[in-house]
């Protein structure tokens, strides 16, 4: 299921391309996004409408309202091939988020990294981003190779100023250095995309840079499933300059405090280990 080469590949570069990975999952994660779209929870959100209405579409964390998404995530090979990436005994469930662009859309996500935007804190974690319609290199996500082992602690970007929505604050810490700019300096940087499928996937490191899935045809949309997945070193943190999408209240409630496992108290009912080797 992942061969050594992938494993050198993620641990190495931060992302490996998985041709095909879920293509029979395909028309099931569609018709859950259909209902999604239909009928968003209290965290979705249009992002950057244009004044040609075009516009992303984001929702997240809506696993348990959806029996498609959940279907994936316990069911498919997903969990498995995160972990063996990750090289963790076991691999848990984080969430799930969507983007849908409408064609044509040109808002791309700037160049930033997950992690420091999340509610728990380590090394062994893995993105999986599953475009659901034809994706051309040029609008796909773009990854920084080898930026998952940078040491510096980058100010990312808030997002909440772009996208206008208060619930994307976040401020980041005076102890950060900026952020490079990859965008107006991108022959200096080994920057990796593909062309993909319905179905295919890349698994990625949530420290590695990354960015973009802009830039869309005038005839073509962009539908992507995104799930997140966490391994042996992740511990909870709540980050004083914001989380997002931020997890402290319902960690709080089901009694994960700072610093705990995400498998402590109740957390292993919110986060579920879906993997073990």
């Amino acid at each position: 299921m992942v061969s050594q080469a992938q494993t050198d590949e993620f641990a190495e570069n931060g992302v490996a391309y998985f041709g095909g990975a879920f293509t029979g999952w395909v028309d099931r994660l569609l018709n859950g996004l259909d209902v999604n779209m239909a009928s968003p929870s209290p965290r979705g959100r249009l992002w950057d409408r244009d004044a040609q209405g075009r516009s992303c579409f984001y929702d997240s964390q809506v696993w348990r309202e959806i029996p498609e998404y959940e279907d994936f995530a316990r069911n498919s090979s997903c969990a498995e091939v995160a972990g063996r990436l990750m090289g963790s005994a076991s691999s848990s469930f984080f969430f799930d988020a969507i983007f849908v662009r409408t064609p044509g859309a040109q808002f791309r996500t700037p160049f930033h990294q997950d992690e420091p935007y999340w509610s728990v804190e380590g090394f062994d974690t893995c993105s999986v981003w599953v475009p659901l319609v034809p994706v051309e290199k040029n609008s796909a996500l773009e990854f920084v190779k080898g930026s998952h082992r940078w040491p510096e602690k980058y100010r990312q970007e808030n997002f909440g100023s772009l996208t206008g929505d208060d619930r994307d604050q976040v401020a980041f810490a005076d102890d950060t250095v900026p952020f490079p700019d990859i965008e107006s300096n991108r022959a200096a940087f080994d920057i990796l995309s593909w062309d993909m499928e319905p179905g295919d996937a890349v698994f990625f490191n949530a420290r590695i840079i990354h960015g973009g899935s802009g830039n869309l045809r005038e005839d073509r949309g962009l539908k992507v499933f995104n799930t997140q997945w966490l391994g042996d070193d992740v511990r909870v943190r709540f980050r004083e300059e914001g989380m997002d999408p931020d997890h402290c209240p319902i960690m709080q409630e089901y009694g994960l405090s700072d610093g705990a496992m995400i498998s402590d108290a109740r957390g292993g009912e919110l986060y579920p280990q879906i993997w073990t080797k």
